[in-house]
């Protein structure tokens, strides 16, 4: 069940995460796209006025066998185009040239687009040329892309009076950083998937460990209430059946197995109740007032009911309280702790033993500790002996008349007022319950 619900959490973080990598990356992206297209654009558009306006920086000529292109600033009579073409336009200096770095050329055509004459600073197959007239060709109305020997270039068409002048531009590298950002964003991508997922998978496990655990102990609660409610269900029902059996008898004969019957059944309402109480505890809706009150005074008050029952057992009690110690909480759930640590150290303390209850103010907080002589504690016990049904010596226990529960409620309530219980021991000597309360 928890590998699912690991899993589960691993494929929900992965998937959101996922969608918030596509959503950054598209972002990104899509900037970076528009960017790059506005660039084009504006380059193009740049390199076209510059051939339309000054003839252009390169070489230009007529197509054909034979036909020399010569450098714009030394034209040769042939080449000159005719009056009234635009590449026969002069240079002005004062137009924006295109980037120095960018590859372009211009081709004029007739109405029929027939290749006239060609306009660049580089020299070309006349096949290349005729190739790129093509491309164009195939959409004159809009400007457009092509590829053309592991080349992409960008052109634009424009309408002349004797026929069209188609400007090229290489735009490989413009384009060539768009893929650049795909291919970065996919590495980035699976390097970071990899690495939340790890992360996703150790905090998983981590997050689980207490759910884990809390499960674990309910399922032990559950186990154990059912244990301890079976044995007293258990003597009722046989002495139930004892009774049944004895139908003739006179109540007062059969008075034993009914003693029988109300003292588990007191067991059971002792158990119930507990239970009862501890699901209240743990119910964090459950509001409750908390009041100031003297504690000094609330522990006394335990001490004069326990004394007696202390002398029975003929144990020796000691206590010092230091006076008028004030906190604010619920003084009856306070006594109810007293009561549970002076029980539980009257079961667990040595014939003639001793029992010690302090109460002092240490730094900020108040401090209470209750020790008994006895058996003590293993190390490895201390950390669950305030756990649900949790007995060290089980069979004692229920000799004693306990279920477990007792340390439980105790640190229930004294977590409730914001406080700590925590206990120290020395086998075979002495065991202490420490209370510390704001």
């Amino acid at each position: 069940m928890f590998q699912k619900l690991r899993n589960r959490f691993l494929l929900m973080n992965m998937v959101i995460i996922s969608i918030i990598m596509l959503v950054a990356f598209a972002t990104i992206y899509t900037i970076t796209y528009q960017n790059v297209r506005r660039d084009i654009e504006m380059n193009l558009q740049r390199v076209s006025d510059f051939y339309h306006k000054d003839g252009g920086p390169g070489r230009q000529g007529a197509l054909g066998n034979g036909s020399s292109r010569t450098p714009v600033g030394e034209p040769s009579d042939e080449d000159l185009p005719e009056e009234g073409s635009n590449l026969s336009k002069p240079r002005t200096g004062g137009q924006n040239p295109p980037p120095e770095l960018s590859v372009s050329f211009a081709l004029q055509t007739d109405r029929k687009w027939n290749l006239l004459s060609v306009n660049s600073r580089f020299d070309m197959d006349d096949d290349f040329y005729e190739d790129a007239r093509d491309e164009a060709v195939q959409d004159p109305d809009n400007d457009g892309q092509f590829t053309l020997e592991d080349t992409r270039w960008a052109y634009t068409v424009k309408k002349g009076a004797e026929g069209y002048t188609i400007v090229f531009l290489d735009i490989t590298a413009q384009l060539k950083i768009i893929t650049t950002l795909i291919y970065a964003f996919s590495i980035v991508a699976l390097v970071m998937l990899a690495v939340i997922y790890l992360t996703s998978r150790y905090f998983a496990n981590r997050s689980i460990t207490p759910v884990k655990e809390a499960f674990d102990k309910q399922k032990r609660f559950i186990a154990d209430a059912s244990h301890e409610l079976k044995t007293p269900l258990a003597v009722i029902n046989t002495n139930a059946d004892v009774l049944l059996a004895n139908s003739e008898e006179t109540i007062q004969s059969q008075s034993k197995w009914l003693h029988r019957i109300k003292s588990e059944t007191e067991r059971m309402k002792t158990l119930t109740n507990d239970l009862l109480y501890l699901t209240q505890m743990d119910d964090a809706r459950t509001q409750r007032i908390f009041v100031p009150f003297n504690l000094s005074e609330a522990v006394e008050s335990i001490i004069l009911t326990m004394e007696a029952v202390i002398f029975e057992k003929d144990i020796s009690f000691t206590y010092d309280i230091e006076p008028n110690h004030r906190m604010t909480g619920s003084s009856e759930q306070i006594k109810q702790v007293v009561m549970i640590l002076l029980d539980n150290a009257i079961k667990y303390a040595n014939p003639k033993g001793s029992i010690h209850l302090d109460l002092k103010k240490q730094h900020n907080h108040l401090l209470m500790t209750v020790s008994n002589t006895g058996e003590g504690i293993a190390p490895e016990h201390l950390d669950r002996i305030f756990d649900r049904f949790y007995r060290i010596d089980s069979a004692r226990s229920r000799k004693n008349g306990g279920y477990g529960l007792g340390l439980a409620i105790a640190k229930s309530i004294v977590e409730q007022h914001k406080g700590k219980i925590y206990a120290k021991s020395v086998p075979k000597e002495k065991t202490s319950f420490y209370v510390q309360l704001g």
